[in-house]
């Protein structure tokens, strides 16, 4: 099943990563939290594995025994268009 890079939004077709592999389209690590299945924003320090290691920067490669590739679509990097949607959707 596909996945996208958190970054571009890139389909990528593998199904596990390297601790090194970098997006084909715009160079961005791969092995990172934000393109992990276990990654979540309002889990404690972002991450639904408990016995994971904390990782202080979320977009940068990691050796995190727990990485899974994610199948879910989550481009959450433009997050002022998302602030504007909401303002506007309760003017």
């Amino acid at each position: 099943m596909p996945s996208n890079c958190f970054h571009c939004d890139q389909s990528i077709m593998l199904t596990s990563v390297a601790f090194r592999e970098t997006c084909d389209s715009c160079g961005s690590d791969m092995h990172v939290c934000r393109n992990c299945n276990f990654y979540d924003e309002g889990s404690h320090h972002e991450c639904r594995e408990s016995s994971a290691e904390y990782v202080k920067e979320k977009e940068k490669n990691n050796r995190c025994e727990y990485f899974r590739l994610t199948n879910e679509k989550r481009n959450t990097t433009d997050k002022k268009a998302s602030l504007k949607a909401l303002e506007d959707l309760f003017k």
